[in-house]
């Protein structure tokens, strides 16, 4: 046992496909002295070119997604798409029965195939086997009724099937607990970016040149929603509060693509403030920096986001974020810097007297800067991976002892 407790945990990570939230956390959980790490992918979907559904055009990230950790491709014999059969890896089995792992780590979902291949070949294995969820509430994206009901119900079984629960904020950890799971089941392991990078990157960026190159005068206040353009993520709700809240001297960007963007062309000319509207169209990773950096405020309105990352990138870059009570992010990280900036979801009155007094006080915005700054480094990557490790090695010993 002595022999067996100095050895490298040997961990395998399943994905879905190279994410480039994700490959940060892999290449540092790589490095790491107590871990001997691999990474399965079902689909080189990120890596490769390939059509997002959501942004409604072909994405490749412009960010390296495959460097720095070992990985495999495990050929999908789906089709790809948000369905059970939608991922079905049938390769997942040689992986894990030949790989002598200690833990597998499955990130693709339950509602998919290939999470049931992996549980049952880690369960032959006697491989611990963790997993979690990204969500803050029983509710769902779409606001059906029948499926919080659904998940009020079995939610409680299939998460009890964890050897141990991964919860990425606050808000999942103590969704888990009103489930019944124990609280030693579960381990807070922040949903973070590679804060690195991204104070990097916006330390390289001159604001007044890219305030410049967006046509923004030197007083103009910015206001930026940097999201898919999708009914959940509201995007309507902040054009509407923004032409509510009648600010001076300011522009509304518009980042992003989706199905609403013919829409919300239309109502910003409708409301009478085409000229202040600026539509960007998708920006990739390595643009967003200086976006973030050249607005003053960023606002997320989203009715269901189980975290909302873009929260970290921004604050990362400097910028203030004012979100809606059902971002996940909302509470971890906006709250504890400017409560005021929580806003309840689709509440557009609200959210314009918001923006309203916000854009009125300059001075804070600044002092939300640096008090943004300070906080996300509290929030990073690097607790990720011990939060990771340690639920690993606790799952792992708990199975060696059964």
């Amino acid at each position: 046992m002595e022999e067996r407790a100095a050895m490298k945990l040997r961990l395998l990570a399943i994905g879905t496909h190279p994410v480039q939230y994700m490959s940060p956390i892999f290449r540092r959980m790589a490095k790491h002295p107590r871990v001997e790490l691999r990474v399965a992918y079902c689909s080189m979907l990120g890596a490769e070119a390939g059509h997002d559904p959501e942004f409604g055009r072909e994405v490749k990230w412009d960010v390296p997604l495959l460097d720095g950790y070992e990985w495999v491709h495990v050929p999908n014999k789906g089709s790809g798409d948000e369905t059970f059969w939608g991922f079905n890896n049938p390769g997942l089995k040689e992986i894990i029965s030949d790989g002598e792992f200690d833990a597998v780590i499955c990130l693709t979902g339950y509602a998919r195939a290939s999470f049931w291949i992996a549980r049952k070949a880690a369960k032959k294995a006697c491989a611990a086997f963790l997993f979690g969820a990204d969500a803050i509430s029983l509710e769902a994206r779409d606001g059906k009724a029948w499926k919080k009901y659904v998940k009020r119900v079995i939610w409680p079984h299939i998460f009890g099937l964890a050897d141990q629960v991964l919860a990425p904020s606050t808000g999942t950890h103590d969704l888990m607990t009103s489930l019944g799971i124990p609280e030693d089941r579960i381990t807070l392991t922040p949903y973070s970016v590679d804060n690195d990078w991204w104070m990097e990157q916006a330390a390289r960026v001159d604001r007044n040149a890219e305030r410049y190159k967006l046509g923004l005068k030197e007083n103009e206040n910015a206001i930026l929603f940097c999201a898919k353009f999708q009914p959940w993520k509201r995007p309507m709700d902040l054009l509407q509060a923004y032409a509510k809240a009648r600010i001076s001297e300011s522009k509304l960007i518009l980042a992003g693509e989706g199905p609403l963007r013919e829409k919300l062309e239309t109502e910003a000319a409708k409301l009478g403030i085409k000229d202040q509207v600026l539509f960007l169209g998708f920006i990739n990773q390595s643009g967003l920096p200086a976006l973030y950096k050249a607005a003053d405020l960023m606002v997320l309105p989203s009715s269901y986001d189980a975290f909302a990352v873009v929260v970290n990138e921004a604050m990362c870059c400097g910028c203030p974020v004012m979100a809606s009570d059902k971002v996940g992010a909302a509470r971890d990280l906006v709250l504890p810097i400017a409560p005021d900036f929580v806003f309840p979801a689709k509440d557009v009155e609200s959210l314009a007297a918001k923006l309203s007094v916000a854009m009125q006080d300059r001075e804070r915005l600044l002092q939300l800067k640096s008090a943004a700054l300070a906080h996300i480094r509290t929030w990073s990557p690097e607790s990720n991976v011990e939060g990771t490790i340690k639920a690993a090695e606790q799952a792992a010993s708990r199975m060696r002892s059964s």
